[in-house]
């Protein structure tokens, strides 16, 4: 085992972005993850006093909520990574999660300009430019169409960027935590399509959002046509607000910038757009002050989300290391962890069921005895794609970039249990 002495010198501990407003979000996090204490009278032998307790009924909550004991459980945000409320995000509590649906409740939120309300009765969705038949649809005409149900992770370009230069983040929400995973249900772009037609020049899409930041971005009639959804529902039941009710756009396995929330347009052209969000914004700056545009695929990625920072290890024994893995070029093939930082390698457990552009759970066992660990994992999808060390990230794209950053992260599993984010020299 590597001693702490030679870690430090290959290690870039996590620098704190913000100041005092950052020390003060980590000691609030540090407070929220602190273990419920438990109640001896209610252990055995002895009889719980919730048992001659009948408790409320069926009534006191219409809309089910969870357990009191799981009220910290929520979305977290870093309120100086943006400018304001309305342009803003918050992150899913990865390292609180089981399996690999999202609940709607913990879904990530990235906004451009607030969330609007809309009145589904006043809902529709045009279709124009380069079709046969420029179209309005309503969300009734909508749930007219063949339906699909799909499962499919959604993952801000952005997830990470904060890492690109150092550890910043001492947290696997806060680092990671710009992602989730539900079924959608909706109807498929290209059956849509099958009503409006298309003119043979249309080789692109611009899709148009309802809300005051007038998000749209260009797609490339390909994509369309393959596997883009326009959705109303998300793990059974409507869309939230801010995941864009009553209607928004899936576009599987791309960055989630793309997923227009509150869809109301789609114009068919012969060339991209090249709006604010896809020239500004949303492209990758190299070291040589040019940027690549149209980077869309989200590529092979993973984290441990047990033990992390927000779950470190209470005793020694054995334990399971636990976490996501993802590819937005189609299902995860394998996953494979090291407790060494990378000189060594095992296989996990990945388990079922396994389902293209989605996220999948993996497991590993691990016998603790006190020692420092870095903890790392390493994605490979069924394309052979494997997830790669940030370092040769850089060494194409330089020290600039902030978006698609799927390299191997790394916890450092101190002796007393406690885990940090490290970066490796």
């Amino acid at each position: 085992m590597v001693k702490k002495r030679e870690i430090v010198k290959g290690i870039n501990r996590r620098r704190l972005l913000g100041g005092a407003t950052a020390l003060g979000s980590l000691a609030m996090t540090s407070k929220v993850f602190s273990q419920v204490k438990a109640n001896r009278d209610n252990l055995p032998p002895n009889l719980p006093e919730w048992t001659p307790d009948l408790g409320p009924g069926v009534d006191v909550n219409p809309y089910g909520t969870p357990s009191i004991f799981e009220e910290n459980v929520i979305r977290r945000n870093v309120p100086w990574l943006t400018a304001s409320a309305e342009s803003s995000v918050n992150f899913t509590p990865l390292q609180d999660l089981e399996g690999i649906i999202t609940p709607n409740g913990l879904c990530f939120e990235r906004h451009h300009g607030g969330v609007p309300e809309i009145n589904p009765a006043d809902y529709r969705l045009m279709i124009n430019g380069l079709v046969d038949r420029e179209m309005i649809f309503t969300l009734d005409d909508l749930k007219r169409f063949p339906q699909t149900n799909k499962f499919y992770f959604l993952e801000c370009a952005a997830n990470g960027g904060m890492e690109w230069k150092g550890s910043q983040l001492n947290g696997c929400q806060f680092t990671f935590g710009m992602v989730h995973n539900v079924q959608y249900t909706g109807v498929k772009l290209s059956d849509l399509l099958s009503e409006t037609g298309l003119k043979p020049k249309a080789k692109w899409v611009l899709a148009e959002g309802s809300d005051t930041s007038g998000m749209t971005r260009s797609i490339p009639i390909e994509k369309i046509l393959e596997d883009c959804l326009i959705v109303w529902a998300m793990n059974g039941e409507a869309l939230r607000a801010e995941q864009g009710y009553p209607v928004r756009l899936v576009v599987p396995g791309w960055e989630g910038n793309m997923w227009v929330k509150w869809i109301r347009r789609l114009e068919f052209g012969d060339k991209p757009y090249m709006t604010r969000e896809e020239t500004s914004k949303y492209t990758d700056l190299l070291s040589n002050g040019k940027a690549r545009m149209f980077t869309w695929v989200m590529e092979a990625k993973s984290v441990v989300t047990s033990p992390s920072p927000e779950k470190p290890i209470l005793q020694k024994g054995v334990h399971q290391i636990r976490g996501l893995a993802w590819s937005g070029r189609g299902k995860i093939k394998r996953v494979d962890v090291s407790i060494d930082g990378g000189k060594n390698w095992k296989t996990s457990k990945l388990h079922g069921p396994v389902f293209s552009k989605s996220l999948s759970r993996f497991t590993f066992p691990l016998n603790w005895n006190g020692e420092e660990l870095l903890i790392q994992s390493r994605a490979i999808d069924e394309t052979g794609y494997v997830q790669p060390h940030i370092h040769e990230l850089q060494k194409v794209r330089g020290l600039n970039s902030i978006y698609h950053n799927n390299s191997i992260a790394t916890w450092l599993v101190n002796k007393n249990g406690k885990v940090e984010n490290v970066r490796l020299g």
